[in-house]
């Protein structure tokens, strides 16, 4: 695996969209890698090991904003593969899974990630995405009804976004629905999934099998 990890982020850091893009569809169409671990063992830490070869600040935030697109292009791109894998579940219609951003969080990589593994693991996954108003999405949870909520918080400071949206959900919905929660924002302290009051904290593809109530 990494030797598939060294290709991509050379491929990544000469910000060759197009070679990101056939690498990991060759990677995929030839079975090297499946989904989960071509996201878990290549993509995220290429996204997390960006060095910037420039000494301009803001040359270094824009290259990282290119980066960040490419690998969203990538994600996009492995959807096709991420309903085979789903059609091998053994686990079908497992419930409607929501996965959003908190209001001012704007980093929904990770959040697009979980929600594809939701979906390889046989649930019926609704992406809403980054940014989502509190008031909105207690409308859309009216309307979806789902088993799962499941916020991602990239910026330790947008934990408190979170904890103000998990509050409006259980104030109107009460313990109707399980809220879990995952994101760079949890690695120092795993614990602060409690202190915003969600009921799960997941990190992996393996956390979301290993589930079972919540």
């Amino acid at each position: 695996m990494e030797k598939y990890y060294k290709e991509f982020i050379k491929l990544l850091e000469n910000e060759d969209r197009y070679g990101c893009v056939k690498y990991t569809q060759q990677l995929l169409s030839e079975k090297k890698v499946n989904v989960p671990d071509l996201y878990e063992k290549i993509i995220a830490p290429s996204l997390r090991n960006i060095t910037c070869k420039v000494v301009e600040k803001n040359i270094c935030i824009w290259q990282e904003h290119v980066r960040s697109s490419i690998v969203k292009t990538v994600i996009e791109n492995c959807y096709t593969y991420v309903i085979e894998e789903a059609k091998l579940s053994l686990n079908k219609n497992r419930g409607k899974v929501i996965v959003l951003c908190p209001p001012e969080e704007y980093h929904d990589i990770g959040a697009r990630m979980i929600s594809d593994f939701f979906t390889i693991l046989g649930y019926e996954t609704i992406f809403v995405g980054s940014n989502t108003p509190k008031s909105d999405f207690l409308r859309a949870i009216e309307y979806i009804k789902p088993k799962y909520i499941v916020i991602s918080i990239t910026n330790y400071y947008n934990l408190v976004a979170a904890k103000k949206t998990i509050e409006g959900i259980k104030q109107k919905y009460r313990d109707e629905f399980k809220i879990i929660v995952g994101g760079i924002a949890f690695k120092s302290n795993k614990e602060l999934y409690k202190i915003i009051g969600a009921d799960k904290l997941i990190d992996t593809f393996k956390d979301i099998q290993s589930m079972g109530g919540v």
